[in-house]
């Protein structure tokens, strides 16, 4: 069984090589690098433990100053490991935002190891984008959001650079950059 300590690793590697090192979102290397992401390992076994969690954690970030806490990964290795499950979970997701009253304020982005997008193949470069180690909602502030895209000369370009990007590293190129994981 996998500690929380391994998972926690595993996803930090994630984001290092893949999301940073890849420029998958040119973002977060900066919050990285600020030590604002809050990484939280749930121990929640079903949707209904993870919703609870969710709101803790929306709650958590909400009143937490962004200087502290700019985003959060809410990393749940145990509960809705099936994607088709996990997709359905988002809906719960945004039904919390709403019921907390956080819409505008919060957005939930979703990473799963076996994402895959609507109309696609399982093994379709283009998922990769969105795959990660373990199932994961990235808790993003709005406010936060929305300056970063200002900021950035060609938003809209980032998700065709990636699906490049996926294309050009392949499925043995995704593998090999986490290779010495334990």
């Amino acid at each position: 069984m996998t500690t929380p300590e391994e998972v926690l690793e595993t996803t930090r590697r994630w984001l290092e090589r893949a999301v940073i090192g890849l420029d998958l979102c040119p973002f977060a290397k900066a919050v990285h690098a600020r030590g604002a992401i809050r990484f939280v390992v749930s121990d929640a076994r079903d949707a209904q433990a993870l919703q609870a969690e969710l709101e803790r954690e929306l709650v958590s970030l909400a009143s937490t100053p962004p200087a502290e806490v700019e985003t959060t990964l809410l990393i749940h290795p145990h509960a809705l490991t099936d994607f088709l499950d996990y997709n359905d979970f988002l809906d719960v997701a945004d039904a919390t935002l709403a019921a907390l009253g956080l819409e505008g304020e919060i957005q939930v982005a979703s990473f799963h190891p076996a994402y895959q997008y609507a109309n696609t193949s399982a093994d379709d470069a283009s998922n990769y984008t969105n795959r990660s180690p373990y199932p994961t909602l990235h808790l993003l502030r709005e406010a936060s959001v929305e300056s970063a895209v200002a900021a950035h000369p060609d938003v809209a370009a980032i998700f065709e650079r990636n699906i490049e990007t996926m294309r050009k590293l392949g499925p043995d190129g995704w593998r090999t950059l986490f290779e010495d994981e334990p």
